[in-house]
């Protein structure tokens, strides 16, 4: 059971920066016809999709989704994902994740990327931790917060429901 005073973020907040989130994406990405919103295995996928679904509501943006699987305990074993390159090459692409702590997921997911000729390139993340061991940052984020190395921010993204807290 998670303590009241551990949760960082409950649903309707989640569900206020998603939509904050897919504002801000729709902001830098109004000129554009089609945008790729590509989440990082797990949390970061789940994440996405509740990014892609406000933006399908809110833009006339079409909205392609795709799955970056990456392997966080190996990092560099090969990356893939769920679209062939030729889906995302010359499109504005955001790479999204839930939490933003040392910076290594999301480093070797812009190193896969940066592969491909990309029109535009833009990273998201519900949670900005600051422990920052890479040179990455969010450019739309949810909430940053200041933490103690050896506190972990957990988001349980369960249906239709989704929590942040503190452990």
């Amino acid at each position: 059971m998670i303590s009241e005073n551990h949760i960082i973020l409950s649903n309707a907040q989640i569900n206020q920066k998603i939509k904050r989130i897919a504002y801000q994406i729709y902001e830098s990405n109004s000129e554009e016809k089609e945008v790729v919103i590509a989440g990082i295995v797990g949390n970061g996928y789940a994440f996405s999709k509740k990014i892609a679904k406000v933006l399908t509501q809110i833009s006339t943006l079409k909205v392609t989704l795709c799955e970056v699987v990456i392997d966080k305990k190996n990092p560099l074993l090969p990356i893939t994902t769920s679209l062939a390159v030729a889906h995302y090459m010359n499109k504005p692409l955001v790479l999204v994740d839930d939490v933003l702590n040392s910076g290594t997921t999301l480093i070797y997911g812009i190193k896969h990327f940066l592969a491909v000729p990309l029109k535009r390139f833009k990273t998201a993340v519900l949670v900005n931790r600051n422990h920052k061991k890479y040179p990455v940052k969010a450019d739309f984020k949810g909430i940053s917060l200041s933490t103690s190395i050896k506190e972990h921010v957990q988001v349980a993204f369960t249906g239709t429901e989704a929590i942040a807290y503190l452990m």
